[in-house]
Parts: C-alpha cells; sequence; structure tokens
C-alpha cells in the first residue's frame, strides 16, 4: 500500500523521536513517503501531490489545523465531491487540541495512537475502512467544526498570541474565553438563523456548528454542545439568544459535565440537521472554520456532506443519550 505521511514539524506535540518512531513503525508495513510542511498551506500541496501521485493513504501527524488543510487539498473546493479515487485518511494527533483525532476514537497520546494505528492498519480491509462526513462551508470543508461569533472572536485572539511566539495552551484559551464573552454579553446580538422548516430565528448571538461531539476538549475534559451528533449524522447546531452572565455560566457547566444535560431557556439547539444559513445584518463578524480564524463574513451556509471520506479509525461510538 503506497502512503505518504505529512508531518507539521511546528506542532505543539510534535517530537523529532515522536517521529522517528512513527516513520520506522509504517515502514514495516506501507511503502512509504515522509514530507514536512515548512509554510503556511503547504500540507494542502502535498496532499494534491498525493492524489496525483495515487497514494492510497495520507497520514497526518499534526494538530487540526493540518488535519483541515489535507483533506482540503484531498477534496478540493467544497461541492460535489472528486469522482476519481481519494485517499484514506490517517491522524497521529500532534497538536494542542486534536479534536478530530479523538472525536475518531484515537488516543490524544502520539505513541499510544501510533499503536492504535498500527493495529488497524494490520486488522482492517482498506475497502471496509470507516467513512465520515463532513461540513461543506463554501469557501472550504470542515473536518469537525465551524462557528460565527464568539469562538471567533476567542480563535483570532489565540491566533495573534501565536504569531507573538507564544505556545497554544488551554489557559490562554481560557484568558481570550474571558473578556470576548464578556465583550459578546454587552453587545446587541446581530445574527439571524436560517434551518430547514423553521422560521427564521433573529437576535442571536453565536452560532456553532459540529460534526461530531465533543465540541472541543479542555485539556482531557469533553465539551459537549451537540452530543448526539456525529460524523455519521447531520450537522449540530448550538446557538444561544441570550449572553446573560449567570445563565451562560451554567450553561457552560453543563457543556463540561461528564453526562451533559443541555437546558437553557435561549438556547438553540438540533443534533441532526441537514444545513443551515446564518446572516450578520448589521456588520460582518468574527468566524472560524476547525479552529482556524477566517476573518469576519457577513452570510455563511453551511451544508452535511455524508461519506465524504474514508479514514483508518476504529469502529464509530454510540452517541451520548441526553434523555
Amino acid at each position: 500500500m503506497r502512503a505518504v505521511l505529512i508531518v507539521n514539524p511546528n506542532a505543539t506535540s510534535t517530537t523529532p523521536a515522536g517521529r522517528d518512531l512513527l516513520v520506522h513503525a509504517l515502514k514495516s508495513r506501507l511503502a512509504l513517503t515522509v514530507a514536512h510542511t515548512d509554510h503556511r498551506g503547504h500540507e494542502a500541496e502535498l496532499a494534491r501531490a498525493a492524489v496525483h501521485e495515487g497514494a492510497d493513504l495520507v497520514i497526518v501527524h499534526g494538530g487540526d489545523g493540518t488535519v483541515h488543510g489535507v483533506v482540503n487539498g484531498l477534496l478540493g473546493r467544497p461541492g460535489p465531491l472528486p469522482q476519481t479515487p481519494v485517499p484514506a485518511v490517517a491522524v497521529v494527533p500532534g497538536g494542542s487540541a486534536n479534536v478530530f483525532a479523538r472525536s475518531l476514537g484515537l488516543a490524544a497520546d502520539p505513541v499510544v495512537a501510533t499503536n492504535q494505528l498500527i493495529d488497524l492498519l494490520g486488522q482492517r480491509d482498506p475497502r471496509r475502512w470507516r467513512r465520515v462526513g463532513l461540513i461543506d462551508c463554501g469557501e472550504r470543508w470542515a473536518v469537525f467544526g465551524a462557528g460565527m461569533g464568539v469562538d471567533g472572536e476567542v480563535v483570532a485572539a489565540v491566533e495573534a498570541r501565536r504569531r507573538k511566539g507564544r505556545g497554544v495552551t488551554m489557559s490562554r484559551y481560557v484568558r481570550a474565553a474571558v473578556p470576548a464573552v464578556l465583550a459578546s454579553s454587552r453587545r446587541s446580538p446581530t445574527l439571524t438563523l436560517h434551518l430547514p422548516d423553521h422560521e427564521p430565528v433573529t437576535g442571536v448571538h453565536f452560532v456553532f456548528v459540529s460534526n461530531t461531539s465533543p465540541w472541543t476538549y479542555a485539556n482531557n475534559r469533553p465539551v459537549w454542545t451537540n452530543p448526539a451528533t456525529t460524523f455519521e449524522t447531520g450537522l449540530g447546531v448550538f446557538a444561544t439568544t441570550s449572553m446573560k452572565v449567570l445563565p451562560s455560566l451554567r450553561l457552560v457547566r453543563q457543556m463540561l459535565a461528564k453526562k451533559p444535560k443541555l437546558e437553557f431557556d435561549h438556547l438553540i439547539r438540533d443534533d441532526d440537521v441537514a444545513g443551515l444559513r446564518v446572516i450578520s445584518h448589521d456588520t460582518p463578524i468574527a468566524s472560524q472554520i476547525d479552529g482556524d480564524y477566517i476573518g469576519n463574513r457577513g452570510d455563511m451556509t453551511f451544508r452535511a456532506v455524508p461519506d465524504a471520506l474514508s479514514v483508518v479509525a476504529p469502529p464509530a461510538k454510540t452517541p451520548i443519550d441526553l434523555q
């Protein structure tokens, strides 16, 4: 089997020793080519080259941003899926959150995940590898989530700190999130949410769109928005029409609970939506896709695309039951 290993050497938790272990383990089972990214967007270029060269498998060792770039390189611009064969994707986590890999059931520790991957490659028929759905965000594919509003502001703040040479940690996300949430609570909501077979919902503060669950991780603790959303369902939608501080803090506590029961008078939530549109009428608003700040957007459409990608991962688990 022909495989390409794409490594982001600058990802948070990648190390030379870990990369050497991964390469050594894979070369015993695959016809392996190794490529390292060295500039923004390079992972997408390497993925497109893998398609052109007829690779069967692309293995990503990096964070969610690297996975996002590889998948977009493999599939091209959102819209109809490619008619020609596309390599399957495997992930060995190397970032800080590693939402996509962990949502697939892979360990956050790169060494443990490497052993998982070797076992999966040895046990599974490639024709039966798991198929997962993705999110068509209009301008990009999302592999696990997107949002307009406060989370876009948080991602923008964290990326600004990263450009100053500061590493990405959960404490830095929290320090960015607190002022963003407080500022949002003082502003009038500008978003209108359009869901299938529903009247438009006005006065929305923010909208999270997800492809799986949990939404993200606070270190080892999952953060839930749409617990019944999986790679095999439609999209999860999580939005509010209120940002009052005390009720919002109670909602955050529910999102961090081991058995989430999300109850909030102003919460709009659906775990299985085919598509949605979000419009910011007054001014464009901060937006993010897969934890990557994309700037301000005034109008975004999200569409569930089932069975979009083959992945080397454990079988899907039953989603959390909220009842």
